[in-house]
């Protein structure tokens, strides 16, 4: 089955120093092939809105918003969960090989990374950026891998405890037991 795949490639070449803004948002093709890729029920909306410009000398930066709305089955009760997806992204990108994406290292070869500091910048191939490929990293980071119903509660004869195990504890066999001197 050869569905269409949520695709928006950006020429970095063409950039100018005015940034691009660009909206993306996908069709109902792209919606049911994003679906089956992210193991979701449904995808019933995904749209961003984006600013691309030049960074640095030969770098770009992506930011904006993108949203998505989806719908996964409950973990407890497999009814449907939708779930509403706002996400910012800011991202930088430098070409395959630039200096600006070498990683620092100490005197002794460790990475350096400053968990508060600004992330390295990611690199591409080519002359072109996939902004649609951004945003579907960004979205998927995002979705909840156990939805849950408002109120959903396993019970408890399936939740590998019941009120007899609770009450056997696995060192009860011990118990007599005495240490002697």
């Amino acid at each position: 089955m050869n569905q269409k795949s949520f695709s928006y490639k950006v020429n970095v070449a063409h950039l100018s120093a005015k940034p691009l803004l660009v909206t993306l948002e996908a069709d109902d093709k792209e919606r049911q092939s994003l679906a089956q890729r992210w193991g979701v029920s449904s995808v019933e909306a995904v749209a961003a809105k984006l600013e691309v410009s030049r960074w640095k000398r030969d770098g770009v930066r992506v930011k904006g918003r993108v949203e998505a709305r989806i719908t996964q089955s409950c973990v407890v009760t497999l009814e449907p969960v939708t779930s509403q997806i706002v996400e910012t992204i800011e991202a930088l990108f430098v070409p395959e090989g630039s200096r600006l994406a070498r990683v620092e290292t100490s005197d002794i070869g460790e990475m350096i990374v400053d968990a508060e500091g600004p992330d390295a910048p990611e690199s591409f191939h080519g002359d072109t950026i996939d902004l649609a490929q951004i945003c579907e990293e960004f979205i998927v980071l995002s979705i909840d891998p156990y939805p849950r119903l408002e109120g959903a509660e396993m019970p408890p004869e399936l939740n590998g405890s019941s009120a007899e195990e609770e009450r056997e504890s696995p060192f009860a066999g011990l118990s007599g037991f005495k240490t002697g001197k």
